[in-house]
């Protein structure tokens, strides 16, 4: 007897110290996020104010134009419906984890029949036994049972639902990159809906510096057929006439190019984009708050979604070590089980099971031990992911707003350039018609005032898209 009672008492303590020493975890040092960004974009402090990005996108982009593509694209675009998929995939795998700490019950049932042959331990056995008095075995015997079993993992240690909050908080990163892409496709469809207008505009000019050059052709005819022009300035002229007229066939391919990527964006198959063909020159830029770096920090969701994902690297890592630490499995049963149908609701028939499971690594810890460096090193990593992040979405905001500073004063300086050029083109002609002035002078003087209104066309685009990158950097359009 006390033989017995050392041997389990040995068996216990050998078990207790397995136990121990498989509790021999590594210490969890999680690296920390730095969350220090400066206190303003420019030299001076910017105040407080209600700032871009707390203005609906509707009100922001003042054209019913633009908001109709922008409603048609948000209900079509197929990268946006994709992504809507895919939030729906974690939230179900939100839900699987949390059905995995919670108990595991089946219900089954089951027949069956037997017969052991007569020569057999069974058989024998069988044979020798009666069910009752004066009733023996059924050949064959039958089987039939039903019941319940159960099973469960006691959550001692976290690692189920730690498994479960950080697959929740992907989820809400998965949510969070959906509202960036909302914003970009914001910024885009209105970023090539300006550029649309501002190509019909360069159309425009082109056609109508074409039709001054065609008046100009026109009057070195004369002069030639009356002897005071040659041949050579005929040529020339008729030359950059035709230069003229060949800009716009690249610029109607590249209103077709854009007119196809908007529709793309939309959803639909190419069409004719509606738009508004004139006042595209007197657009405003109004006056934007681009508020603290604080506010940058609630509003982006690059930025949320790479904070969501820091946080689930965390509770990976948590998971991981849990694997060190010593696993609870509860199992039962319950139900009814007998040779005869008739007998499987009687009392006797009942049958019933507990069994504990106390299991810990021991020997070979290696592939427990690299899936937690793997999440350390995951862990790290994501800390680097948004803190670049971060600096990428300041330095994105700063670009924005240094930018829409820049074109506002270039397309003041480009417009003063124009208003000299086209003063200077009537001027090159009254000079050209009294031979006051070379025919070359006439010439470079039409090219540098059409130069000069395509760039002017083009720094107010710049202008624009400068306006909608900053609402886009400051985090705007997804609400």
């Amino acid at each position: 007897m006390n033989k017995s009672i050392n041997y389990h008492t040995h068996l216990f303590m050998l078990v207790l110290m397995g136990l121990l020493i498989s509790c021999n975890a590594p210490k969890v040092a999680l690296k920390q996020a730095s969350e220090s960004v400066p206190e303003s974009f420019v030299d001076q402090k910017i105040s407080d104010h209600v700032n871009a990005v707390e203005i609906d996108w509707r009100t922001y982009f003042d054209d019913a134009r633009i908001i109709a593509l922008i409603d048609t694209a948000l209900q079509n675009n197929q990268e946006l419906n994709i992504v809507l998929q895919e939030l729906i995939v974690s939230q179900n795998e939100v839900l699987e984890k949390s059905g995995e700490y919670l108990p595991l019950v089946n219900v089954g049932a089951g027949l069956g029949a037997e017969k052991p042959g007569r020569f057999t331990r069974d058989g024998a056995v069988e044979h020798s036994l009666e069910i009752e008095a004066g009733r023996e075995f059924p050949e064959p015997l039958g089987d039939f049972q039903f019941g319940a079993v159960a099973s469960w993992e006691i959550d001692i240690w976290r690692k189920l639902r730690n498994a479960k909050d950080a697959a929740q908080v992907r989820y809400l990163a998965a949510n969070e990159g959906r509202n960036f892409l909302v914003s970009k496709l914001i910024a885009e469809i209105a970023n090539s809906y300006y550029e649309l207008m501002a190509l019909d505009n360069l159309l425009e000019i082109i056609n109508n510096n074409a039709a001054i050059q065609e008046e100009a052709l026109r009057k070195v005819i004369i002069q030639k057929e009356n002897a005071k022009a040659n041949q050579l300035v005929v040529n020339r002229f008729e030359a950059q006439l035709l230069n003229t007229r060949n800009l716009k066939y690249n610029i109607r391919q590249q209103i077709v190019e854009t007119e196809n990527r908007i529709n793309f964006l939309v959803g639909r198959y190419p069409s004719t984009i509606d738009r508004n063909t004139a006042g595209f020159m007197a657009l405003g830029i109004d006056s934007i708050q681009a508020g603290i770096p604080v506010h940058l920090l609630q509003n982006r969701p690059d930025i949320r979604q790479a904070e969501y994902q820091l946080q689930a690297a965390n509770l990976d890592l948590q998971v991981a070590r849990a694997d060190f630490y010593p696993k609870l499995d509860i199992s039962t049963g319950l139900g009814f089980q007998a040779f005869n149908p008739g007998f499987l609701l009687k009392p006797e028939s009942i049958l019933f099971n507990l069994i504990g499971d106390l299991t810990a690594p021991l020997i070979n810890k290696k592939a427990i031990r690299a899936r937690y460096n793997r999440s350390s090193a995951m862990q790290i990593q994501a800390v680097y992911q948004y803190e670049q992040t971060v600096l990428n979405a300041y330095t994105d905001v700063l670009n924005q707003l240094t930018k829409l500073e820049n074109y506002a004063n270039s397309f003041a300086t480009k417009q003063r350039e124009v208003n000299i050029l086209s003063e200077s083109v009537n001027i090159a002609n009254s000079l050209f018609r009294y031979a006051k002035a070379d025919y070359v002078e006439v010439l470079l003087t039409q090219e540098e005032v059409l130069d000069a209104k395509m760039e002017l066309v083009e720094t107010k685009l710049q202008q624009l898209q400068a306006k909608v990158e900053i609402y886009r950097a400051l985090g705007g359009g997804w609400r």
